[in-house]
C-alpha cells in the first residue's frame, strides 16, 4: 500500500512539471527555474502564514489573547510574515491581470522588506518583458492547487518535496550547468547515511542549492532525533544558487543564517575561517582547474602538499579536512582520477592522507548518476575517530566498496538507487565500524583492506583493485579503471620528459647553443 502511495506522489510531481515546463515556452530552463521555484516558495510560506493566522484570528488554547496583526506572533512561531499585498490569496485573485508580474515583485520586495532573513535572497523576475503574463498566471493557478486547505506541516512536506523534484528536473534539463546547483537524491542519501549526522555541526563548503542539508535534517527526523540538535554552516560562490539554498532551507524550516554567499568561494575568501565542523559533506566541482590555485601556494590549509594549481580535487579535500573537528567525520564526491592520479604532486598527497590514517572508506559509484556528466565518480569518507570513540578501532585499516553495479536505469542516460541500494552500501560500512559487527568481505563489492596491502599498490584507491571481480579469471580491474590507471601513468610521463626538455635546454643555452 506504501509503494503505491509513493508512485501516486511521483506522478503528482511529475505531471506538475510538465504543466509548469510547457508553460516555459521560449524562456531559458537556467532562468526559468527561478521563476517557478520562486512562486512555490511564496505559496509555502503564505500557507504557512495563513495557518497560523486562522489559528490566531480563532484565539484558542495558547492563542488566547493573541493579535493575529503583531508580526512578532508569527517569528515566535518560526512562521515569516507576509504583508497583504504577498498572500496567495491576494496575488491568486489577480493571476489574469496584465500587471500580475509586477504584483509578485512587489510581493518579492514586501516580504524581504518584513523578514530581514530572507533580504537579497527572493527573485524579482516576475515583471520582465520576456515572461508571458498569460503563462504566469497559469502558474500561479496551477502552483496554487498544491496543498489546498492542508496543515502547516503536510504543505510543508508537499511543497518541500515538488521543490526538491523540480529542482532535480531542472538539473536534467540544464545539463552540465545543472550540476553545479544539484547533486542527486541517490547520493546524497548514501553520503548522509554514512556519516549520519546525529548531532553536531554540519558544513557543506560548495553547498549548491543545499541538498546535504535538507537530507540531513531528513535523516535526524527519521531516526527519530531532535533537528534542533544540528546547525548547518555552508558556503557558495554563485549568488543565483545561494538564492535557491537559502529558499531551499527556509521552505524546510531549517536555519539557514550561516549559510553564506561571497563570489570569491571558500579558496579566496573562506567564511567559516574558524569553524570545526562535525560533520562535512561536499559535491566540489569535478577537476576544477579555475580556482586560482596559484595564489594559494603557501595556504596553511595545505597540510598534506600543495595541490596542483590545475586541479582543485585535492584542495577541496584538504580544505575540509582542515575544517573537521577532533572526532569529525566527512564524505566527499570526486571524480575517479583522484583514486589513481600521479601528477603534479597529486599521488603524494593521497600517500600522506593516506599515510596519516585518515580515510576510513572508498565507494566506487556507478556511471550515469550525475545529470551533468555520464563519467563514474567516487565516494571519500575521512575520519578523525578511527582510534574508537563509540566505534571500533580500525587504524591502519580501509574499507573498499564497489558500488559500479548497484542501481538501475530509469531512462537510457540515468541511473538511480532504491533505498535497498542506499541501506546495503550504508550498512556495510556500519557494520565494519561497529564494534562486534557483523561485516564480512565480499568478493566483488567490499574489500576491508589493510594500509600495508594499500602501500603494495602504490597508494592507488580504486576499489577494483581490492575487492576483485567474483568468479572470473584476470586481475580484479575493470577496463576503465585501467585505462584511468594508464592515461595517469602516461600523463605522469609526460609530465616528467617536460620538466627533463626544460632542464636540457636551459644547459643549452648556457653554451651558447640556440633551441
Amino acid at each position: 500500500m506504501a509503494k503505491a502511495k509513493k508512485k501516486n506522489n511521483e506522478r503528482f510531481e511529475k505531471i506538475l512539471f510538465k504543466a509548469a515546463d510547457k508553460l516555459r515556452k521560449n524562456i531559458d530552463a537556467a532562468e526559468y527555474k527561478h521563476i517557478v521555484l520562486g512562486l512555490i516558495f511564496l505559496k509555502y510560506i503564505s500557507d504557512s502564514f495563513e495557518d497560523l493566522h486562522s489559528k490566531l484570528l480563532d484565539g484558542k488554547g495558547k492563542y488566547e489573547g493573541a493579535d493575529p496583526e503583531d508580526v512578532d506572533e508569527y517569528r515566535a512561531e518560526n512562521v515569516f510574515w507576509v504583508p497583504k499585498i504577498a498572500r496567495w490569496s491576494y496575488l491568486h485573485s489577480r493571476s489574469k491581470q496584465p500587471k500580475i508580474g509586477k504584483d509578485v515583485d512587489d510581493a518579492m520586495e514586501a516580504i524581504e522588506k518584513d523578514n530581514p532573513t530572507l533580504k537579497g535572497i527572493l527573485p524579482k523576475v516576475y515583471a520582465r518583458p520576456n515572461l508571458d503574463k498569460a503563462s504566469l498566471g497559469g502558474l500561479i493557478d496551477m502552483i496554487g492547487n498544491i496543498a489546498l486547505g492542508d496543515e502547516t506541516s503536510k504543505s510543508k512536506d508537499i511543497l518541500g518535496r515538488v521543490y526538491e523534484y523540480f529542482l532535480g528536473e531542472f538539473a536534467l534539463l540544464e545539463g552540465k550547468k545543472g550540476g553545479q546547483f544539484f547533486t542527486p537524491k541517490s547520493i546524497v542519501q548514501t553520503m548522509v547515511e554514512m556519516i549520519a549526522p546525529y548531532k553536531g555541526r554540519v558544513f557543506d563548503p560548495c553547498c549548491g542549492s543545499g541538498g546535504m542539508f535538507v537530507m540531513s535534517e531528513k535523516f535526524v527526523e527519521n531516526h527519530k532525533g531532535k533537528v534542533n540538535d544540528i546547525s548547518i554552516y555552508g558556503q557558495e560562490s554563485n549568488q543565483t544558487t545561494y538564492r535557491l539554498c537559502r529558499m531551499n532551507l527556509a521552505l524546510r524550516g531549517i536555519d539557514g543564517s550561516q549559510v553564506k554567499w561571497n563570489n570569491e568561494g571558500s579558496f579566496l575568501n573562506d567564511t567559516h575561517v574558524d569553524l570545526k565542523a562535525d560533520f562535512i559533506l561536499a559535491n566540489p566541482p569535478f577537476n576544477d582547474s579555475d580556482w586560482s590555485g596559484q595564489l594559494l601556494r603557501k595556504d596553511p590549509r595545505w597540510k598534506y602538499g600543495v595541490p596542483p594549481s590545475g586541479n582543485a580535487n585535492y584542495a577541496w579535500m584538504q580544505h575540509m579536512i582542515y575544517h573537521l573537528s577532533p572526532k569529525g567525520i566527512m564524505g566527499l564526491v570526486l571524480a575517479n582520477g583522484s583514486l589513481s592520479s600521479n601528477t603534479s604532486s597529486e599521488g603524494d598527497i593521497r600517500s600522506s592522507i593516506i599515510a596519516a590514517d585518515m580515510v576510513d572508506c572508498i565507494v566506487a559509484l556507478p556511471k550515469n548518476l550525475f545529470y551533468n556528466v555520464s563519467i563514474p565518480a567516487c565516494l571519500w569518507f575521512l575520519s578523525r575517530k578511527r582510534a574508537g570513540n563509540g566505534n571500533r578501532k580500525r587504524s591502519g585499516e580501509i574499507l573498499f566498496i564497489d558500488a559500479t553495479d548497484v542501481g538501475y536505469m530509469i531512462d537510457r542516460t540515468h541511473r538511480v538507487f532504491t533505498a535497498d541500494d542506499v541501506s546495503k552500501i550504508s550498512n556495510t560500512y556500519h557494520e565494519w565500524r561497529k564494534e562486534k559487527g557483523s561485516y564480512e568481505d565480499i568478493k566483488g563489492f567490499c574489500k576491508s583492506a589493510m594500509l600495508e596491502d594499500v602501500e603494495k599498490h602504490k597508494f592507488v584507491l580504486t576499489p577494483g583493485r581490492y575487492v576483485g571481480i567474483p568468479d572470473e579469471e584476470g586481475d580484479g580491474i575493470a577496463f576503465e579503471e585501467k585505462m584511468e590507471l594508464v592515461t595517469s601513468e602516461f600523463a605522469e610521463q609526460i609530465e616528467k620528459e617536460q620538466k627533463l626538455n626544460f632542464e636540457i635546454s636551459k644547459q643549452l643555452s648556457k653554451v651558447g647553443y640556440k633551441i
